[in-house]
Protein backbone atom coordinates (compact mmCIF):
# COMPACT_ATOMS: atom_id res chain seq x y z
CA UNK A 1 0.00 0.00 0.00
CA UNK A 2 0.96 3.28 -0.73
CA UNK A 3 -0.26 5.80 1.97
CA UNK A 4 -0.33 9.14 3.21
CA UNK A 5 -0.99 9.72 7.37
CA UNK A 6 -2.33 13.04 7.89
CA UNK A 7 -3.34 14.27 11.50
CA UNK A 8 -1.89 16.93 14.02
CA UNK A 9 1.40 16.06 16.14
CA UNK A 10 0.12 12.70 18.73
CA UNK A 11 -3.06 12.26 16.43
CA UNK A 12 -1.22 8.39 16.51
CA UNK A 13 0.25 8.45 12.71
CA UNK A 14 3.51 6.90 13.81
CA UNK A 15 1.86 4.27 15.63
CA UNK A 16 -1.04 3.56 12.85
CA UNK A 17 1.70 3.56 10.15
CA UNK A 18 3.89 0.39 12.71
CA UNK A 19 0.85 -1.56 12.82
CA UNK A 20 0.53 -1.13 8.87
CA UNK A 21 4.01 -1.97 8.41
CA UNK A 22 3.18 -5.57 9.84
CA UNK A 23 0.54 -6.06 7.19
CA UNK A 24 2.20 -5.86 4.02
CA UNK A 25 6.00 -5.28 4.77
CA UNK A 26 5.38 -1.47 3.36
CA UNK A 27 8.02 1.02 4.87
CA UNK A 28 7.17 3.58 7.46
CA UNK A 29 8.64 7.06 6.10
CA UNK A 30 8.60 9.96 9.05
CA UNK A 31 10.71 12.97 7.61
CA UNK A 32 10.59 13.67 11.56
CA UNK A 33 13.02 10.85 12.57
CA UNK A 34 14.89 11.29 9.25
CA UNK A 35 15.45 14.85 10.61
CA UNK A 36 16.52 13.69 14.12
CA UNK A 37 18.96 11.59 12.92
CA UNK A 38 20.39 14.57 10.66
CA UNK A 39 20.45 16.19 13.78
CA UNK A 40 22.01 13.72 15.89
CA UNK A 41 24.60 13.03 13.26
CA UNK A 42 25.12 16.82 12.76
CA UNK A 43 25.51 16.67 9.23
CA UNK A 44 24.85 19.79 6.72
CA UNK A 45 20.90 19.21 6.46
CA UNK A 46 20.57 18.07 10.31
CA UNK A 47 22.24 21.71 11.76
CA UNK A 48 20.28 23.36 9.21
CA UNK A 49 17.43 21.30 9.92
CA UNK A 50 17.98 21.67 13.98
CA UNK A 51 17.18 25.76 14.15
CA UNK A 52 14.21 25.48 12.73
CA UNK A 53 12.74 22.42 14.69
CA UNK A 54 14.19 23.93 18.19
CA UNK A 55 11.54 26.98 17.54
CA UNK A 56 8.97 24.88 16.42
CA UNK A 57 8.71 25.51 13.22
CA UNK A 58 8.61 23.81 9.54
CA UNK A 59 11.95 23.11 7.76
CA UNK A 60 11.93 24.42 4.69
CA UNK A 61 10.90 22.80 1.47
CA UNK A 62 13.80 22.10 -0.33
CA UNK A 63 15.39 20.48 2.50
CA UNK A 64 12.65 18.10 2.91
CA UNK A 65 12.09 17.37 -0.79
CA UNK A 66 15.35 16.61 -1.45
CA UNK A 67 15.31 14.10 1.39
CA UNK A 68 12.19 12.46 -0.03
CA UNK A 69 13.30 11.68 -3.41
CA UNK A 70 16.34 9.89 -2.56
CA UNK A 71 14.19 7.90 0.30
CA UNK A 72 11.46 7.00 -2.43
CA UNK A 73 13.55 5.22 -4.76
CA UNK A 74 15.58 3.20 -2.20
CA UNK A 75 14.68 -0.35 -2.47
CA UNK A 76 12.69 -0.77 0.62
CA UNK A 77 9.78 1.08 -0.71
CA UNK A 78 9.16 -1.04 -3.24
CA UNK A 79 6.72 -3.25 -1.45
CA UNK A 80 4.75 0.07 -0.51
CA UNK A 81 5.07 3.20 1.47
CA UNK A 82 3.36 4.94 4.44
CA UNK A 83 4.32 8.75 4.31
CA UNK A 84 4.46 9.50 8.24
CA UNK A 85 3.37 13.81 8.87
CA UNK A 86 4.51 14.55 5.29
CA UNK A 87 3.61 16.63 3.23
CA UNK A 88 2.74 19.49 5.49
CA UNK A 89 2.12 22.44 3.76
CA UNK A 90 0.06 22.42 0.09
CA UNK A 91 2.99 23.67 -1.98
CA UNK A 92 4.64 19.98 -0.10
CA UNK A 93 1.91 18.01 -1.31
CA UNK A 94 1.77 19.74 -5.12
CA UNK A 95 5.46 18.79 -4.63
CA UNK A 96 5.46 15.30 -4.04
CA UNK A 97 2.32 14.93 -6.60
CA UNK A 98 5.13 16.22 -9.19
CA UNK A 99 7.32 14.03 -8.00
CA UNK A 100 5.36 10.84 -7.58
CA UNK A 101 4.57 11.28 -11.32
CA UNK A 102 7.97 11.83 -11.80
CA UNK A 103 9.05 8.27 -10.47
CA UNK A 104 5.43 6.72 -11.92
CA UNK A 105 4.42 5.99 -8.52
CA UNK A 106 0.56 6.03 -7.30
CA UNK A 107 -0.61 6.77 -4.12
CA UNK A 108 -3.84 4.66 -2.55
CA UNK A 109 -5.20 6.74 -0.43
CA UNK A 110 -4.21 10.06 2.43
CA UNK A 111 -5.53 9.02 5.70
CA UNK A 112 -7.08 11.74 7.95
CA UNK A 113 -6.40 10.80 11.86
CA UNK A 114 -9.07 13.22 13.34
CA UNK A 115 -8.23 13.48 17.55
CA UNK A 116 -9.44 15.78 19.73
CA UNK A 117 -7.14 18.55 20.97
CA UNK A 118 -7.36 17.85 24.84
CA UNK A 119 -6.43 13.97 24.10
CA UNK A 120 -3.77 15.50 21.83
CA UNK A 121 -1.81 17.73 24.83
CA UNK A 122 -2.59 14.84 27.17
CA UNK A 123 -0.49 11.89 24.94
CA UNK A 124 2.40 14.81 23.71
CA UNK A 125 3.10 16.12 27.53
CA UNK A 126 3.21 12.24 28.88
CA UNK A 127 5.23 10.99 26.07
CA UNK A 128 9.12 10.14 26.74
CA UNK A 129 11.45 9.41 24.28
CA UNK A 130 14.80 7.20 24.13
CA UNK A 131 18.27 9.60 23.97
CA UNK A 132 20.37 7.34 22.16
CA UNK A 133 20.08 7.89 18.14
CA UNK A 134 19.84 4.59 17.39
CA UNK A 135 16.83 3.56 19.39
CA UNK A 136 14.57 6.23 19.80
CA UNK A 137 12.29 4.01 21.83
CA UNK A 138 8.70 5.95 22.79
CA UNK A 139 7.15 5.60 26.03
CA UNK A 140 4.18 7.51 27.88
CA UNK A 141 4.54 8.26 31.49
CA UNK A 142 0.89 7.12 32.17
CA UNK A 143 0.26 4.19 29.87
CA UNK A 144 3.50 2.61 28.99
CA UNK A 145 6.26 3.85 31.79
CA UNK A 146 9.35 1.93 31.24
CA UNK A 147 10.11 -0.58 33.70
CA UNK A 148 12.46 1.85 35.73
CA UNK A 149 12.09 4.98 35.79
CA UNK A 150 13.57 7.60 33.61
CA UNK A 151 16.12 4.64 31.78
CA UNK A 152 15.18 2.82 28.66
CA UNK A 153 14.00 -0.61 28.58
CA UNK A 154 15.66 -1.43 25.18
CA UNK A 155 18.91 -0.11 25.49
CA UNK A 156 19.58 1.24 29.28
CA UNK A 157 20.30 5.35 27.84
CA UNK A 158 18.35 8.06 29.60
CA UNK A 159 14.74 8.27 28.31
CA UNK A 160 14.00 12.43 28.09
CA UNK A 161 10.78 14.52 27.37
CA UNK A 162 11.93 15.91 23.57
CA UNK A 163 11.77 19.84 23.73
CA UNK A 164 9.03 19.89 21.43
CA UNK A 165 6.69 18.31 23.89
CA UNK A 166 6.63 20.68 26.44
CA UNK A 167 2.60 21.95 26.55
CA UNK A 168 4.21 25.31 25.17
CA UNK A 169 5.94 23.88 22.09
CA UNK A 170 2.91 21.39 21.54
CA UNK A 171 0.51 24.40 21.54
CA UNK A 172 3.04 25.98 19.05
CA UNK A 173 2.75 22.83 16.46
CA UNK A 174 -0.73 22.71 16.88
CA UNK A 175 -0.86 26.60 16.02
CA UNK A 176 0.87 25.59 13.02
CA UNK A 177 -0.57 22.22 12.19
CA UNK A 178 -4.06 24.17 11.80
CA UNK A 179 -2.53 27.38 9.74
CA UNK A 180 -0.26 24.91 7.28
CA UNK A 181 -1.08 21.42 7.01
CA UNK A 182 -4.78 21.29 7.59
CA UNK A 183 -5.87 22.39 4.57
CA UNK A 184 -3.97 19.61 3.34
CA UNK A 185 -7.26 17.35 3.93
CA UNK A 186 -9.30 19.78 1.44
CA UNK A 187 -6.18 18.94 -1.28
CA UNK A 188 -6.20 15.18 -0.89
CA UNK A 189 -10.51 15.50 -0.77
CA UNK A 190 -10.45 17.44 -4.37
CA UNK A 191 -7.95 14.29 -5.35
CA UNK A 192 -10.23 11.74 -4.29
CA UNK A 193 -7.62 10.51 -2.25
CA UNK A 194 -9.75 11.19 1.38
CA UNK A 195 -10.10 8.75 4.42
CA UNK A 196 -11.28 10.46 7.22
CA UNK A 197 -11.58 8.61 10.13
CA UNK A 198 -12.67 10.07 13.31
CA UNK A 199 -10.94 7.85 16.52
CA UNK A 200 -8.33 7.76 19.05
CA UNK A 201 -8.02 4.06 18.71
CA UNK A 202 -5.46 2.91 15.98
CA UNK A 203 -7.19 -0.22 15.78
CA UNK A 204 -10.36 1.15 14.44
CA UNK A 205 -8.19 3.32 12.35
CA UNK A 206 -5.97 0.12 11.07
CA UNK A 207 -10.02 -0.95 10.14
CA UNK A 208 -10.97 1.84 8.68
CA UNK A 209 -8.39 1.79 6.05
CA UNK A 210 -8.27 -2.03 5.47
CA UNK A 211 -11.98 -1.61 4.74
CA UNK A 212 -11.49 1.12 2.17
CA UNK A 213 -8.75 -0.71 0.38
CA UNK A 214 -10.90 -3.83 0.04
CA UNK A 215 -13.64 -1.44 -1.37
Amino acid sequence: MKLILLGAPGAGKGTVAKMLTELDGSVQISTGDILRGAVQAGTELGKQAEAYMKRGDLVPDDLIMGIMEKRLQEPDCARGFLLDGFPRTIPQAEALKKLLEKLGITLDMAVNIDVPREVILDRLTTRRTCSNADCQAIYNVKSNPPRVEGVCDKCGSPVVQREDETEEAISKRLETYNEKTAPLIGFYEKEGLLLTVKATSSEAVIEAIKARLAA
